[in-house]
């Protein structure tokens, strides 16, 4: 079996356009790591990928819930950047009003099935395509990473039942691959945010608002993207050549175990 040995290896990152996605592309290059920024959002992927220390970094649009978009852009990083060597998962959504999420039986089906195609489907896809590829192109430590959520592990106090399910999803599907992709050589692993300062919480908890969440957390604030994103560069690296199917906590206390 011939295994690539591409100078750069080569990261590809969903949900790269801000908050913990846009903080793991910088970690990464500076790793030195090769980028594939992508979001739903062009421009802020171009953005991104822009202000990376290093060379060769692109931006490339994605809706992470399409089949389309993810076999699409991840040929074209193939093609034009080379081999992928890392995936990292963390574009998601969260369907919450400031007010407070919807009970269960208020719920609608189709916030539900918009959230898991987000959150849980996107990241089954990526994972797919990232395993088709290297069993036809293996490369040297690949990478499999996936941001889940403390909620999914707590049932949630602020996040609504179509997250927290979807960020469940995510932890258990990355058990399976890492069984499936250990014959390549490769690890998978989640790592479970507490609540942290990005856009997407400040879309359901105003600034100001924060309080109530703060006072759960032992060490009394909100985490940071860069707190999560030092996580992502550990597991990308060859360091963390003997974990995988592991969920690392990064909550500030919030959950312990």
């Amino acid at each position: 079996m011939v295994v690539s040995q591409n100078k750069a290896r080569i990261a590809l990152i969903t949900g790269g356009g801000s908050g913990i996605g846009a903080a793991s592309a910088e970690a990464l290059a500076r790793d030195g790591f090769t980028i594939a920024v992508t979001d739903i959002r062009r421009a802020a992927a171009e953005s991104v990928a822009a202000a990376l220390s290093g060379k060769g970094h692109r931006a490339f649009e994605l809706d992470a819930g399409s089949e389309r978009d993810i076999d699409t852009v991840f040929a074209a990083v193939e093609r034009d950047m080379g081999p992928v060597g890392a995936v990292v998962c963390c574009a998601g959504i969260i369907i919450s009003p400031v007010e407070g999420p919807p009970a269960l039986a208020d719920m609608s089906a189709a916030d539900w099935d918009k959230t898991f195609a987000v959150n849980a489907r996107g990241v089954f896809l990526c994972i797919r395509a990232f395993l088709r590829a290297r069993a036809a192109r293996p490369v040297p430590h690949g990478r499999i990473i996936a941001i889940s959520s403390a909620a999914a592990q707590i049932g949630g106090y602020r996040g609504s039942a179509d997250y927290i399910a979807s960020k469940a999803a995510v932890i258990a599907l990355v058990k399976v691959a890492a069984r499936q992709a250990a014959a390549l050589g490769i690890t998978a692993n989640s790592i479970a945010p507490g609540p942290i300062d990005t856009p997407m919480l400040r879309s359901a908890v105003p600034v100001g608002a924060e309080g109530p969440m703060v006072s759960q957390i032992p060490l009394g604030r909100l985490g940071r993207p860069d707190e999560i994103a030092a996580a992502v560069s550990y597991l990308a690296s060859e360091k963390a050549a003997f974990v995988t199917g592991s969920t690392i906590d990064v909550n500030g206390g919030y959950r312990m175990q």
